[in-house]
């Protein structure tokens, strides 16, 4: 028997979120990108207020409004022990503050460990809610980012932690 998954999508400031849950909680969030539907063959469509989906747009909606800085969803986070330990010290972050690749891997107690770091930031199958957003390169430069920098730069200006300096010459 096959594992049920659910799917919606809603638009927020121009972010198209596509949501994937399972029955144990959230296990994907895609921004401005459709689902790859060999890896959820499938999947269920069901509205953004259905029980299946955990409420998790009504937290996004709440965060994009500035009324929520956690959420308190259930996870379904598949991954490498590697990258759950990334994204549970991402989670750590927060709102309103952001930290450098190099910070996050010294929180890691590994700094040669950057590069992973990095490309297990970039895999994060849960971004806003497991907040990869709020890592930026050493200079204070909007790197590297899923949904675009542009969705990164939205995120960080809405969360208040975009310094203006970041684009000074």
């Amino acid at each position: 028997m096959s594992e049920e998954l659910y799917t919606a999508s809603k638009s927020f400031l121009g972010i198209n979120i596509e949501v994937v849950c399972s029955t144990n909680g959230v296990r994907e969030i895609l921004i401005n990108k459709d689902h790859n539907s060999k890896k959820h063959s499938g999947l269920k469509q069901v509205s953004i207020d259905d029980s299946k989906l955990f409420d998790v747009f009504n937290q996004l909606e709440e965060y994009f409004k500035r009324q929520r800085k956690e959420f308190t969803l259930p996870l379904e986070i598949i991954g490498t022990d590697f990258q759950k330990r990334v994204w549970i010290e991402l989670i750590k972050i927060p709102y309103g503050e952001t930290i450098s690749y190099n910070q996050l891997a010294i929180r890691l107690r590994d700094q040669k460990s950057i590069r992973a770091v990095g490309a297990a930031n970039g895999a994060n199958p849960l971004p806003i809610v497991i907040p990869c957003h709020r890592v930026i390169g050493s200079d204070g430069s909007l790197v590297g980012y899923g949904g675009g920098l542009d969705v990164k730069q939205k995120l960080l200006e809405l969360e208040g932690s975009l310094s203006m300096s970041l684009f000074e010459n």
